[in-house]
């Protein structure tokens, strides 16, 4: 496992900078999925009866840009990071857990660090400042706009030549808060509609979360928009958090090098929304690995228009779905590449 820290040198300065870059993604090859999909028509079974596996290799064919697609270096990236809401009472941990949690990753005692030695996952894990949380949105913005886009930069950075495959997942004590926040900002509705029990609150500290989230998305309101538009970076830099920042950087290094992404549950699916809330396109490369039990996941997905592979009941994180999902495109690219043709077997066509 490779232990990473936020060290990189920025090489964006602002926003307008990285919304440029969303002007030149590529788009998915035609001529590999269409290759997969001639493939698909004479192995030895019936047409359509291996359902979303099927799909699941045309998938990966058009956005790795090759045909076949393969699965031989996959990469599990967990981001770090701290929030400074997490001060307002929030969460079910104190701050210095996310610390503690990486230091489990580092010694291999997490979820992730099994499911990763069962799939033969490269996992790395980085620490995103978590000695220097962002602020609390409640009183001020949570990062700077170059602090957000350091972050950014930093997430793009990790994703090195030669990936054919990205999980993406998040560890942060109270960045539930910070998602709920940042998807009540980006599509409306009331803040309980977006706030779920995170990492197990209830009662009285659930109150205060909703309020929490409805307070910092009311202060903020005004500096979200652009031209009587929400910008979705605005609110990444207001409400988000470094982690969530690099994750955002992570998908759309993923989007330039045809690396196709899977995303962990409710808080890394906010993140992906980001790019969404500036075309539907951009997050065509993501996969949602499964639904979260976080009551806005549903919502949020019914938006941004994804069907999650796997429902668990989880609400771990740490790319802990991610990865499980991970195993049903390993099936899928399985299947269709080494089952025979009917030709190959010596098999009668159907009449």
């Amino acid at each position: 496992m490779y232990w990473g820290n936020m060290n990189s040198k920025p090489e964006l300065n602002n926003f307008e900078e990285i919304r440029k870059i969303f002007d030149v993604f590529p788009n998915s090859c035609e001529k590999s999925e269409n290759l997969a999909k001639s493939r698909n028509e004479e192995l030895t079974k019936p047409i359509g009866s291996l359902g979303k596996l099927e799909d699941l290799a045309f998938w990966l064919s058009k956005w790795q840009g090759r045909y076949p697609a393969t699965i031989s270096r996959p990469r599990v990236s967990v981001f770090a990071g701290n929030h400074g809401v997490s001060k307002q009472g929030v969460s079910a941990f104190p701050q210095e857990v996310t610390a503690q949690m990486v230091m489990n990753f580092q010694n291999g005692g997490a979820c992730v660090n099994q499911l990763c030695k069962q799939q033969d996952a490269e996992l790395r894990v980085y620490e995103m400042g978590i000695a220097k949380p962002t602020q609390d949105f409640t009183e001020k913005p949570a990062m700077t706009e170059q602090d957000c886009v350091n972050a950014i930069c930093y997430g793009m950075t990790t994703v090195e030549p030669g990936i054919d495959l990205l999980c993406l997942g998040e560890m942060g004590i109270a960045n539930t808060t910070s998602g709920s926040a940042m998807a009540y900002a980006l599509f409306g509705g009331n803040a309980i509609d977006w706030t779920g029990s995170g990492s197990g609150v209830g009662g009285d500290v659930f109150e205060k979360k909703v309020r929490v989230v409805s307070e910092g998305v009311k202060k903020h309101r005004e500096n979200f928009t652009i031209d009587g538009k929400v910008d979705g970076l605005k609110v990444l830099q207001h409400l988000g958090g470094f982690e969530l920042c690099a994750i955002v950087g992570a998908i759309i290094a993923g989007r330039m090098a045809n690396i196709p992404v899977i995303i962990d549950g409710f808080t890394a699916s906010v993140a992906c929304s980001i790019l969404y809330s500036y075309d539907k396109t951009y997050i065509d490369h993501c996969l949602i690995s499964h639904l979260s039990t976080e009551i806005g996941h549903v919502r949020l997905l019914d938006i941004i228009n994804k069907e999650p592979l796997l429902n668990m009941n989880m609400r771990l994180g740490e790319a802990s779905g991610a990865v499980l999902a991970l195993g049903i495109l390993r099936s899928a690219i399985n299947c269709h590449n080494g089952m025979a043709t009917f030709s190959e077997a010596m098999i009668s066509v159907k009449n």
